[in-house]
């Protein structure tokens, strides 16, 4: 072990909390407190505690296993790899490269989404290229470029927060999907500030509020509207601020002036005095912001819903200044930066879009191939899956566990039984990867090094602390073999190399210029700092490797890309650090923690205002189904339930699957606390116990989505999608509620 005390970052969620890790007697690692770290200050939940009980042996995978017989078993490296190879080429020789997929994670390192994004258009060929993160942030993502010009999920690191006036949070209980980040929040209300919760449940967030709005599921839009409209109506619009910073006001302000305070109280459910507190608590202060998750976000108008909420900011001047601002709260742990790098269908490596042609180029040159070589986009991720067995043949897929994950899960795992050929790389046999013809195990965050970005756009090192096992290799290792089997005599395999800091430094040449620009970022420059905010240009004259690009050299040059430095206005902003490039005594660029303070990431530096009006959701509840469903998660489980299901202490705290309802609906269905009861939707059916609460409204049902089986929340959810983000509508959808009889 090279260090006794290695500091690193823990693998769940987006907050990518600081953790150091000690070797324990057993020969694994232990978690103590990195008090250093900026973001968590040593503070951790339950899963970043037991986070190496998945490291064990007997918990995580440790030999590849082909399906021989209907079973998987057993079997060497080569065997495995081999048998990869040989599905996708058959794929690929029969049916044309299209038929290939490739699939991917939020939780994969910078490196590993690069390398896997890299494989798909140069080893494969293919276009059919997506990961699960488009199920976490796409509406926002998708909202934040309309608007800003530039997607990243906090323009403001988390310690502005507490310096706030007022925070709106929307569709969030972040006391149980983050729960270190709860203290931002704490502070902010200790501090005079004032918190706003948005939520159809009276979450243990909710619990936290100075003010409580809870709207019917899929109504969050109109709530926005009806705030703006609030705004407008009260004299409260920043004028000068929209006349020297935006465009597109008049039509976004006729638009809201349809939603007037009654009309909204009507679709929401929430009263009118409510909706003017809240205006009130909000306009008041000199400063405040709205951050949103997935509550608004995950619906088939999710874009409009964070659009709609994205004015409010605009319109009160409270966007690109200093302790004000709009925010996604990034769910996955490196749900950013893994949009950032190329494995999401319609982007290049440096936030560049593959239908642009400089862009093409740019990348291309990096990776020495033609750029007419290169695929266009290809399907999003639920249209993706949806395509399997038919269109596409094939599937590598890498960190994700889409039977659990997807709406509509009981469809999707129909279509991933029905491809020709699965390939699943992991560290747990989830039960995605149970139904492989492949199954490679892979390292885990403690046995690998490697970069991740976390919801602040903060660029990270997570470093190894221990020899993986001996039968598993580095996802790295398995695009660099699988490069050199498919690649004939190309010699593919040389543009996939195993070391994560090789992989690195290529980012960040195909990064530069871009409007994600790592180039100014090392990894002896992340070993020394608690992260580097993006965009990072490398500095001409401070030693840049040759070849880069900085953002305005060329063609090549994002003209979305901000205005690098912070502005001197901004509040706390830390000294530009004293690191340098490598080899030369010049100073590097300090990174970017505040964005939009001078300018907006538009080609005239002005926010857009998106006219946007309220509509319903997708499958609004009839006759047959009276009550809608929405999902979420619970604190001691975490995504798919693939890796904390199985750590015993977690499984303690949440050991399945409930339906929670109101105590009203529980007693026309004469059902008790605990009692099994079903919910159905026009696509399948789940069961599990009854949790009987006044924190949910009474037309209303939830149900967490870690678990698969009789209780999978997923197989119940809609699959419709937005028409920009392609995200899908997992918050809202029409259901009946049954009791089970013994």
């Amino acid at each position: 072990m090279p260090n006794s005390v290695t500091p690193t970052h823990c693998p769940y969620c987006a907050l990518q909390c600081g953790m150091n890790l000690t070797p324990s007697q057993d020969g694994g690692v232990t978690v103590v407190e990195r008090p250093d770290f900026p973001v968590n200050k040593g503070a951790l939940c339950g899963k970043g505690r037991t986070a190496p009980a998945v490291l064990a042996s007997g918990v995580r995978l440790s030999s590849p296993l082909v399906r021989s017989g209907g079973t998987l078993t057993p079997a060497t490296w080569e065997e495995a790899l081999d048998r990869v190879a040989e599905g996708l080429a058959r794929t690929r020789t029969e049916h044309g490269p299209d038929a290939c997929g490739v699939f991917g994670g939020g939780g994969l390192t910078n490196e590993k989404a690069y390398s896997l994004g890299k494989f798909a258009r140069i080893v494969l060929g293919t276009s059919q290229i997506d990961y699960n993160g488009r199920f976490c942030m796409s509406s926002a993502a998708a909202a934040g470029m309309k608007a800003f010009g530039l997607d990243r999920g906090l323009p403001f690191p988390l310690e502005d927060i507490p310096k706030t006036g007022c925070v709106i949070l929307v569709g969030s209980n972040l006391a149980e999907t983050m729960p270190p980040s709860l203290r931002y929040f704490n502070e902010l209300r200790e501090n005079g500030g004032t918190l706003i919760v948005i939520d159809p449940r009276r979450t243990k967030t909710a619990e936290q509020a100075d003010l409580h709005l809870a709207p019917r599921p899929g109504t969050d839009l109109a709530l926005a509207l009806g705030l703006l409209h609030l705004v407008v109506a009260e004299g409260r619009v920043d004028e000068e601020y929209v006349q020297e910073r935006t465009a597109g006001w008049e039509d976004a302000r006729a638009a809201a002036m349809a939603h007037w305070p009654e009309y909204v109280e009507r679709i929401t459910g929430v009263s009118v005095p409510q909706l003017r507190e809240a205006v009130r608590l909000f306009c008041e202060p000199e400063h405040a912001m709205v951050l949103t998750a997935r509550g608004p976000e995950q619906q088939a108008k999710g874009t409009d819903t964070v659009g709609a909420w994205i004015n409010l900011c605009l319109a009160t001047g409270r966007a690109g200044r200093p302790l004000s601002g709009y925010g996604c709260l990034t769910g996955q742990g490196n749900g950013q930066g893994g949009r950032e790098h190329g494995q999401k269908a319609d982007q290049l490596p440096g936030y560049r879009k593959l239908d642009d042609p400089a862009a093409r180029r740019h990348v291309a040159e990096v990776w020495g191939v033609d750029p007419d070589s290169l695929p266009g986009p290809g399907r999003s991720a639920y249209e993706l899956l949806d395509a399997l067995g038919t269109d596409i043949r094939s599937l590598l897929l890498m960190g994700s566990n889409p039977v659990v994950s997807a709406p509509r899960a009981a469809h999707i795992e129909e279509r991933i039984k029905s491809l020709d050929f699965l390939a699943v790389c992991d560290v747990v046999l989830s039960e995605t990867a149970a139904l492989a013809d492949v199954v490679l195990p892979v390292t885990q965050w403690a046995e690998e090094t490697g970069t991740t970005t976390n919801l602040e756009g903060r660029v990270l090192l997570r470093r190894r602390a221990i020899t993986p096992p001996d039968g598993v290799r580095s996802d790295l290792e398995v695009m660099h073999e699988l490069a050199a089997r498919l690649g004939g005599e190309r010699g593919l395999e040389k543009g996939f190399p195993t070391d994560p800091e090789e992989v690195f430094e290529e980012l960040r040449r195909a990064s530069a210029g871009g409007a994600a620009d790592y180039s100014g970022i090392t990894y002896s420059r992340l070993a020394e700092e608690n992260g580097v905010f993006w965009p990072c240009p490398a500095v001409p004259g401070a030693g840049d490797a040759e070849g880069f690009a900085a953002p305005g050299d060329g063609e090549d040059a994002s003209p979305h890309a901000p205005d690098a430095p912070d502005a001197p206005d901004a509040p706390d902003a830390p000294d530009a650090p004293d690191s340098l490039d490598a080899g030369t005594g010049g100073p590097a660029h300090p990174g970017t923690p505040r964005l939009f303070l001078d300018r907006f990431a538009t080609p005239d530096g002005r926010a857009r205002f998106v006219p946007v009006s309220y509509r319903a959701i997708a499958e609004e509840p009839d006759d047959e189904y009276p009550v809608l469903l929405t999902t979420g998660r619970v604190v001691a489980q975490y995504q798919s339930g693939a890796q904390t299901r199985r750590v015993d202490e977690l499984n303690a705290a949440a050991p399945g699957p409930f339906v929670e309802l109101h105590p009203r609906l529980a007693a026309r269905l004469g059902a008790a606390e605990g009692d099994p009861v079903a919910v159905v939707s026009r696509r399948g059916r789940a069961v599990a116990p009854a949790r009987i609460t006044t924190g949910i409204r009474p037309d209303t049902v939830f149900m967490p989505f870690h678990w698969p089986g009789e209780g999978r929340a997923n197989t119940l959810t809609n699959p419709a999608l937005d028409p920009t983000s392609r995200m899908p509508e997992f918050k809202a959808c029409a259901v009946r509620v049954e009791a089970v009889k013994s």
